[in-house]
């Protein structure tokens, strides 16, 4: 396999100017980054007041993205997320007038309290980087990432999103409350400026094309395809599991562990990079039994039992090295 080129410190650049507005959230920052050079997209699920919003701004700003935001309230129409045609009484002709998902950084604030009509209009968006309108396909910008943000379900206004929806999204992550010692690092930086406004882009949609083609040429040993399709097997098949992870799951957790092998500086993918990231996949594809509802049994916990089954594979990575198919 030819050997991967990257840019040095490019990604560590925009990790860096992202903490200037994101404390402690380290993980979280690397982990989004990851699905956008994966071409995922991400869901942000939490309380509200912890900063899913405050990362998305600044991401975008490090990044270059053209960003859009919308607030999906409970009278938000399809036609204004994907757009919709008008008529022009100066040409005498009928035109598209764009959504807000022509961007590059779409994101869907609270877009569990819209409705399920509303929601929909993003599954062609999601799937396929294009929208329909009056059956006319409308390509989006590249790179394309939505990243969502919901309040947990059983806040005021809010409802489930259908499996279908949940299952375009390449992972789902929960911010949380800050340690006591980054709360105080974030009232400090608050009384000063707004960190938002000393972030400075150091990246631009072209290079993240380029990043998002190198993740490709990240290489895969066949025992790793066969860990990940086992895993993802034992879903289907778990007696506390009502419905497991589709298809579309392996190729996502596939997708993300090349991103973070790539991000850790290699051009290969180890079984730890599978265990990094696959609650953050695999928690929101899977749907308990009601008897493991009624339990308390908690999808976490369901997924560490799966890892646990399934025999981790033995990756001899001097010898891929030595045949000149990896540079270590």
């Amino acid at each position: 396999m030819k050997a991967i080129w990257r840019k040095k410190n490019e990604l560590e650049l925009v990790i860096n100017e992202v903490k200037k507005a994101v404390v402690g959230k380290d993980e979280h920052i690397k982990k989004i980054l990851a699905c956008i050079l994966a071409r995922g997209h991400v869901l942000l699920e939490d309380i509200p007041g912890v900063g899913k919003t405050n990362l998305t701004l600044a991401l975008s700003k490090a990044l270059s993205l053209d960003f859009h935001r919308m607030q999906f309230t409970s009278d938000v129409l399809p036609g204004d997320v994907t757009g919709f045609i008008i008529y022009n009484q100066k040409t005498n002709d009928f035109e598209y007038k764009e959504g807000s998902i022509m961007c590059n950084l779409f994101l869907a604030d609270e877009i569990n309290r819209t409705s399920p009509k509303t929601q929909s209009a993003l599954l062609e968006v999601m799937e396929e980087g294009r929208t329909t309108v009056d059956g006319i396909t409308y390509q989006l910008p590249q790179p394309f990432t939505v990243l969502a943000t919901q309040n947990p379900y059983g806040s005021a206004g809010t409802q489930l999103l259908p499996d279908s929806q949940l299952d375009r999204f390449m992972v789902r992550l929960t911010m949380g409350y800050p340690s006591l010692e980054d709360e105080i690092e974030i009232l400090k930086r608050k009384s000063q400026e707004n960190p938002l406004d000393i972030i400075r882009s150091v990246c631009k949609p072209q290079d993240i094309i380029e990043l998002q083609k190198q993740v490709d040429q990240v290489y895969v040993d066949d025992k790793i395809y066969d860990y990940i399709v086992r895993i993802i097997h034992k879903t289907r098949d778990h007696e506390l599991i009502q419905q497991g992870a589709s298809p579309r799951t392996s190729i996502s957790l596939l997708k993300m562990v090349k991103a973070i092998a790539y991000m850790d500086h290699r051009n290969y993918v180890i079984p730890d990079d599978i265990k990094k990231v696959i609650y953050d996949v695999l928690s929101h594809s899977l749907i308990l039994t009601y008897d493991a509802k009624v339990k308390g049994v908690v999808i976490q916990d369901v997924i560490k039992s799966i890892l646990k089954e399934v025999k981790e594979p033995k990756i001899k990575i001097w010898e891929m090295v030595e045949s000149n198919t990896l540079v270590y």
